[in-house]
């Protein structure tokens, strides 16, 4: 690990002590990212876990817009175990924790209700990467995930970057990985966005005005597992191609709404090509003026609006109600390996995944 850049006087106001313990036989620690408009993201490498999201408001003034913990203790045991980590190796619902690839059927470790959610209990969300920070504005994770870890095959080799812009508060998250054994791959990020700022309490993310790209998405079921159809979001709550608020309709007696207790559903992005960097997701705070762009090469995002954070205390004493975070999970749709008409998750041994997504910062 290589951590030679400045952590202190750091916006977010992080400690680096507090982040500096061995877990797991592995050292972790806190990063801070620049870059020359002033934007700071702090990061641990436990779990690529961000801390801090450091944008200006219509005003000028800081604040971080990334729901996060202030300790690698609370980061660690945090109620909420996905609080904007990395997530793999399968981000969100396999159902029943079964697949089959090539003939040969894997079972995962259940973890959500009969599902396996975000890779299981011990997924890449709580494990120590090996990170090093390249320059101020990038840092570089490696974790090597073995053949069989939470019951998937083979052995697997991840790289990710995150990367501030330089001229613009756009932070770009770079993955690959490789494989010597057929497996799954569908790796994301689990940020928990709050673009007015975090405080306590947190507001209600209800006044966020949302846009989508997508014409279609992925019903549940009552377990949250996609029922195979791929329906139209017109005429539905779930239509965000012209913005709405998300508190208009999150409350309808509207059937998806109620399974998921609010938004936790996956939209079939509208894509010129398969691979595509598109404009995935706009996210508008009114009261700080503060938008969030979310651009990805994945096929789907999952829109989640924090239906389940219970009021828990994150970072310098700010709590975390129910829908005081909102997360735009750039992904392979849900229960992929078993929906052969999905788009696939896949990963072939010797072939290379690759995703990118970007999170870009402004202003109205």
């Amino acid at each position: 690990m290589v951590n030679t850049f400045p952590t202190e006087e750091n916006k977010a106001g992080l400690n680096r002590e507090d982040f500096q313990k061995i877990v797991n036989d592995k050292q972790t620690d806190l990063f801070i990212l620049r870059n020359k408009k002033g934007m700071e993201v702090a990061v641990t490498n436990y779990g690529c876990a961000l801390l801090a999201i450091m944008v200006p408001d219509k005003n000028g003034e800081y604040a971080n817009v990334v729901l996060g913990h202030d300790s690698i203790d609370h980061v660690v045991n945090s109620p909420e175990p996905f609080l904007s980590t990395v997530i793999g190796r399968y981000g969100n619902r396999i159902a029943k924790g079964k697949f089959t690839l090539f003939g040969e059927e894997y079972n995962l470790t259940i973890n959500n209700g009969p599902n396996s959610l975000h890779g299981g209990p011990t997924g890449f969300h709580a494990r120590v990467w090996d990170a090093e920070q390249l320059d101020e504005g990038t840092i570089q994770f490696n974790y090597f995930s073995q053949d069989g870890e939470e019951g998937f095959p083979g052995n697997l080799e991840v790289e990710m970057v995150y990367r501030l812009e330089e001229e613009e508060n756009a932070l770009v998250i770079e993955y690959r990985a490789s494989s010597d054994k057929t497996t799954l791959v569908n790796l994301t990020n689990h940020g928990f966005f709050n673009l007015a700022g975090i405080t306590n309490p947190s507001p209600s993310i209800e006044s966020n005005i949302v846009t989508i790209n997508a014409d279609f998405y992925t019903p549940i079921d009552d377990v949250s597992i996609p029922t195979g159809e791929i329906l139209k979001v017109e005429g539905t709550p779930m239509d965000f191609r012209t913005p709405h608020t998300i508190g208009e309709r999150v409350n309808d007696k509207f059937q998806q709404l109620i399974y998921g207790a609010g938004y936790d559903h996956c939209y079939v992005l509208n894509k010129p090509e398969t691979g595509a960097l598109t404009l995935a997701a706009t996210c508008t705070d009114p009261a700080s003026g503060r938008v969030m762009e979310v651009f990805t090469t994945e096929a789907g995002v999952q829109l989640y609006t924090g239906n389940w954070l219970n009021g828990f205390t994150g970072a310098h004493g700010a709590t975390f109600p129910a829908r005081s975070g909102i997360c735009f999970e750039a992904q392979c749709f849900p229960d992929t390996p078993n929906k052969s008409y999905f788009p696939s998750a896949t990963l072939i041994e010797g072939d290379e995944y690759q995703q990118v997504t970007i999170y870009k910062f402004g202003t109205l």
